[in-house]
């Protein structure tokens, strides 16, 4: 799973063919991203970042909410669907889709299994998600440093190493908010739901925690294995709302701002990392190592260990790549 593999380039450009192994690692990595979002403190846009596809996606939900917004104007007003195909030509559908699929199927079946896991081993989860957090810092920090692959890495100035410090010091803040407990109501679940996916789109900030600081996380999880519509349907409107909104404007800072943005990510996601320290009291406070204490630090080396693995891969298929496009040009 690599950056490579679906940059945010090939987004807003025709896609090559994928292949059937290319589709099953994209299945996966929805999977992937639809797990953390049902663990409270597990950001999807982590592993979107981590899996090497947050660019690639990001770009392409702001092509496909301004394609959608284009052909209901556009339309009404008698101009034609032109600009429309055009903004929904430039999403990488053979990415996109196999990806929501896999993200979908996740979501449906995986909440009520991490609802276990996390309710019978809690510190052994928050290890594991600890270790996967905290090792794949590495993507947004190094993505930060080069302008492309092939451009040489450029050290963080001192504004950047104080603005990610400031990033990860407000997240620590909010993520460490005691729970809430706000009714299941229409007018809580539609801005409720448009919170959960603005930190579905953030890296670093769990749409399943702020929906527990709410007190509603057990009640979306309910509703997901109920198969509830009513509760859903309003959940979702609250989502769409947040999409339109969240992600143009991080569309606009990656393609403008990219360097910064990225800065600001990696402090965001090193913010987040308080809420995953595994051992915490009944109310969510961190509290020192108590027992079990083996099988969390097993855990998050595990977690650590399969970002590094990753990332390893990553970089050797990238230098594999860029020698036989060296070699093809050079024979050219």
């Amino acid at each position: 799973m690599t950056a490579h593999d679906a940059s945010p380039v090939e987004a807003g450009a025709p896609q090559p063919r994928r292949t059937p192994l290319l589709l099953a690692l994209d299945l996966v990595r929805g999977a992937m991203i639809g797990t953390a979002e049902t663990v409270p403190g597990v950001s999807g846009g982590t592993v979107a970042l981590m899996t090497g596809v947050y660019e690639t996606l990001l770009t392409s939900a702001g092509h496909l909410i301004a394609g959608l917004r284009h052909a209901v104007t556009d339309g009404l007003r008698g101009r034609g669907l032109a600009e429309a195909r055009a903004q929904l030509s430039r999403v990488a559908w053979g990415v996109v889709l196999p990806i929501g699929v896999g993200m979908v199927i996740a979501l449906v079946s995986m909440a009520h299994v991490m609802e276990g896991l996390l309710e019978d081993h809690p510190e052994t989860m928050r290890g594991l998600f600890l270790g996967l957090v905290l090792a794949s810092l590495a993507v947004p920090f190094r993505h930060s440093r080069r302008v492309a692959p092939l451009s040489p890495a450029v050290p963080w100035t001192m504004r950047e190493w104080l603005l990610a410090a400031v990033a990860a010091v407000v997240v620590a803040v909010v993520v460490s908010l005691p729970a809430g407990n706000l009714s299941p109501e229409w007018y809580v679940l539609v801005p409720a739901g448009a919170l959960a996916v603005s930190a579905l789109v953030l890296p670093g900030l769990s749409g399943s925690f702020l929906l527990l600081t709410m007190g509603l996380y057990e009640p979306t999880i309910a509703a997901l294995n109920d198969r509830d519509l009513g509760y859903l349907a309003l959940f979702a409107v609250g989502l769409a709302i947040g999409l339109v909104t969240i992600v143009k404007l991080l569309q606009w800072l990656l393609e403008h701002h990219r360097r910064v943005t990225l800065v600001v990510l990696t402090g965001i996601m090193a913010g987040s990392l308080v809420a995953l320290w595994p051992w915490q009291d009944a109310d969510g406070m961190r509290i020192a190592p108590t027992e079990p204490v083996v099988a969390p630090l097993l855990a998050a080396l595990v977690g650590a260990g399969l970002v590094v693995g990753i990332l390893v891969a990553e970089h050797r298929l990238l230098t594999r790549r860029e020698a036989a496009e060296v070699a093809e040009n050079a024979g050219a």
